[in-house]
C-alpha cells in the first residue's frame, strides 16, 4: 500500500484557530477518578490484552517493580480523544499485574478504561470509549509522571460508499471533503485510525514495501500535507493528480487522497490522537497491532 515516508522536510506548526474561535468546547465536571477495568483479549499480539482491575482510590500507586519508564504524552501536551497512553519500560517486565498496580491514571472526568500489553517492555492504557473532550489527565508510573490535556473531540469519518470525509468537532460538522481511497488490490482497511505525525512535505516510495519504482504499480513521488493515520503507511495527503476522481472513484494505493487545499486544512486543524474512522471499503480491518490501530 501507499506510503512509507523516506524523509520529511518540515513538521507542521499546529493551528488552533478552529478550536479557539470557531467552536464551543464541551465542558465536563471535574472529579478526580481512577477507574480501570479488565482488558479485552487480542489474540493477534503476544501478551496483548492482559489487564487487571483497580479501584478508584485517592492514594499513591504501589511501589514500582521497574525503573522510571517513558510515557508517550509529554507533560503539558494536548492530544486528541483517541490517544492511548503508552508506557515503555527500560527492561522487560515479568510481573505485569504488579506493574499495573504501580501505574496510576487519574482524570478530571470519570473515565473507565483498561491496560493491555504489546510485549514485555510496553503496556498501554486507553479509555473504554474515546476520552471526553477537554479532560485533564495525569499518569504516574514509577518515578515518571505526565499531566496532559485532551482537546476538542475532532473526529473524521470516511465513507467509501460516498467517498466523502466528514469532520466534526465536539459533534458539530465543520468540514466535508471528497476523497479517493484504495483501488482494487490496495483497498484501504476499515476501522478506527489515530492521527500520528503531520508532515508538510514527504517522499512516498513504493520500494519501501517491496514494489520497485519501475513496476507498473511502483511510484516515488513528493507529496504535500501528509497526515499519518497508520504505522503501516496510510496517510491523508494532497493528491492533485486525482482530484477528478475524488468523490467518485478509488485510485490510491491505500491512502486517503484529497485536494491540496483540503489536505492543508486537515493537517493544520488536526492534532496527534484525533480519530479517523473508515467504513464500507472492501478492505480488511486495520490491525490492532499497527501502533495506531488500538481501537480495532
Amino acid at each position: 500500500m501507499d506510503e512509507i515516508p523516506m524523509h520529511h522536510e518540515a513538521n507542521t506548526q499546529q493551528s488552533h484557530w478552529l478550536r479557539r474561535g470557531l467552536l464551543l468546547s464541551a465542558a465536563f465536571a471535574a472529579t478526580g477518578a481512577l477507574v480501570v477495568v479488565p482488558a479485552q483479549a487480542e489474540p493477534t499480539l503476544p501478551g496483548f490484552g492482559s489487564g487487571s482491575s483497580q479501584p478508584a482510590l485517592d492514594q499513591p500507586p504501589a511501589q514500582a517493580p521497574f525503573a522510571p519508564p517513558n510515557i508517550n504524552i509529554a507533560d503539558g501536551e494536548t492530544v486528541g480523544v483517541a490517544q492511548p497512553i503508552i508506557i515503555t519500560f527500560k527492561e522487560p517486565v515479568d510481573d505485569r499485574a504488579a506493574a499495573e498496580r504501580a501505574i496510576k491514571v487519574t482524570s478530571s472526568a470519570n473515565v473507565p478504561g483498561n491496560f493491555y500489553w504489546t510485549g514485555t517492555k510496553q503496556v498501554r492504557w486507553k479509555p473504554t470509549e474515546f476520552w471526553p473532550a477537554n479532560t485533564d489527565v495525569t499518569v504516574v508510573a514509577g518515578g515518571t509522571s505526565s499531566s496532559f490535556h485532551i482537546g476538542d473531540a475532532f473526529i473524521a469519518t470516511v465513507d467509501d460508499n460516498t467517498k466523502m470525509i466528514t469532520v466534526t468537532v465536539n459533534g458539530e460538522v465543520v468540514k466535508q471533503m471528497p476523497t479517493s481511497l484504495g483501488k482494487p488490490g490496495y483497498e484501504t482497511p476499515n476501522g478506527t485510525y489515530i492521527v500520528g505525525e503531520r508532515l508538510e512535505k514527504m517522499t512516498m516510495d513504493s520500494s519501501t514495501y517491496g514494489v520497485p519504482v519501475t513496476d507498473p504499480e511502483g511510484y516515488k513521488i513528493d507529496v504535500e500535507y501528509a497526515t499519518r493515520l497508520s504505522n503501516s503507511g496510510i496517510f491523508l495527503h494532497a493528491a492533485p493528480w486525482s482530484v477528478g476522481q475524488q468523490g467518485y472513484s478509488n485510485a490510491s494505493h491505500g491512502c486517503l487522497n484529497v485536494s491540496t487545499e483540503n489536505a492543508k486544512w486537515f493537517l493544520e486543524n488536526s492534532r496527534r490522537g484525533d480519530a479517523v474512522i473508515v467504513s464500507n471499503t472492501q478492505g480488511p480491518t486495520l490491525s490492532a497491532g499497527d501502533g495506531l490501530g488500538d481501537w480495532n
